[in-house]
């Protein structure tokens, strides 16, 4: 059975016969056999010979070759690629085949003259796609400025009338981003720190340093991942809020109606988000560590036997107050660069629903990228305190 079985694999296998007669030396003839099909091509050294032998019979002196393809067996779409290629996807002078075979050889050729040419980019193009990008780069850094400084001439204003002030939004979206999103922030932080406690025990138990959980996992929460973790959460969450809802006042076109009442946009709209987000951020922060605490510290009991009374007496002499003052410190600043984000790219939306999608996108990234961007200057500039 063995031997019928590489009988028949070689019987099916694709090759190429050549007739080399006195007759035939001018215009060689060349017979295909076996199966060209993506199974029988796919088997090993399959691809490669047969490759190397159509190669030598069309990259050579010889270019009149006589194809006969009538006692081929099979052939699919990827055979008829590789013999199109082959014949520098052009049809030989010389070719002997059946009908069902040319209509498979004419939907190959077809499909490949309707394949759109591979752009190459010229010096030129690249320096103006060079040119483009800092231009863009550049509106979005003066866009920004403005935005900023408006808040600040709103702030004042709020200082001077605080009366006046947008309280009712205010308090609407402190509501919407920061009492509602205490559940989902709780649920991440409280696994996230099952997790690492989890990771870390294990490592820890090499060494004997089973006591040690509480000094890595009070920085590491409390210090870093707590802040950042929040702040990630409400950039997905509030930041793609934000730039939705003042994007869809851009397509209703909403924001013109209030520049034609004489309602300052940056008073209304841009004002309390960066208040209700400055304000949300910290306290989400500290609730987002304990929670993060809380999964560590049930880890830690059942991992590593280390029970919560023990874990809760020793937090404050493992980890200093000036960690949860940096911490809450720069969740504060972290939601005021999402807010400002968030609105900056809704107020960049153009009256049409495809920008508004890509907006509420780049918005999101951007966020997260400039949150762990201010982590990362907070680590270096604050890199003494508390440690």
């Amino acid at each position: 059975m063995q031997l019928e079985s590489e009988d028949f694999r070689q019987d099916h296998a694709p090759r190429i016969q050549q007739e080399s007669t006195a007759s035939t030396a001018d215009s060689p003839s060349v017979r295909l056999l076996g199966e060209w099909t993506a199974a029988r091509l796919a088997e090993p050294r399959a691809w490669a010979a047969i490759q190397r032998a159509l190669k030598s019979l069309t990259g050579g002196t010889t270019v009149n070759v006589h194809w006969d393809l009538r006692e081929l067996q099979r052939l699919d779409h990827t055979g008829a690629q590789l013999l199109w290629n082959s014949w520098g996807r052009q049809w030989p002078a010389q070719l002997d085949l059946l009908p069902v075979q040319r209509a498979v050889l004419e939907r190959v050729a077809r499909y490949a003259a309707s394949a759109p040419e591979p752009t190459r980019w010229s010096i030129a193009q690249l320096y103006l796609a060079l040119g483009g990008f800092v231009l863009r780069v550049m509106s979005h850094l003066h866009d920004g400025l403005l935005l900023l400084g408006q808040l600040l001439l709103d702030v004042l204003q709020l200082l001077r009338h605080p009366s006046r002030g947008p309280w009712r939004d205010f308090s609407g979206h402190l509501y919407q981003i920061g009492a509602s999103a205490l559940p989902i922030t709780a649920l991440v932080g409280f696994l996230i720190g099952v997790v690492l406690a989890y990771l870390m025990s294990q490592q820890l138990k090499l060494f004997g340093a089973d006591l040690f959980i509480v000094n890595i996992l009070g920085i590491s929460l409390i210090r870093e991942l707590g802040p950042v973790l929040a702040a990630i959460l409400i950039a997905g969450r509030s930041g793609s809020t934000i730039t939705a809802q003042i994007g869809v006042m851009r397509v209703t076109e909403e924001i013109n109606a209030m520049r034609v009442m004489g309602i300052a946009q940056g008073f209304r709209l841009v004002l309390p988000r960066v208040m209700a987000l400055a304000l949300a951020m910290p306290l989400l922060s500290v609730w987002t560590t304990l929670a993060a605490l809380a999964g560590g510290m049930l880890a830690s009991d059942l991992v590593l036997d280390v029970p919560p009374s023990f874990f809760i007496l020793t937090l404050p002499d493992a980890v200093k107050v000036s960690n949860l003052t940096l911490a809450t410190a720069k969740s504060a600043v972290f939601g005021v660069l999402i807010a400002l984000i968030g609105c900056h790219y809704g107020l960049r939306i153009k009256p049409n629903t495809e920008s508004l999608g890509q907006g509420t996108t780049a918005s999101v990234v951007t966020s997260i990228t400039v949150v762990i961007l201010v982590d990362a200057l907070f680590a270096v500039v604050f890199k003494d305190v508390g440690i």
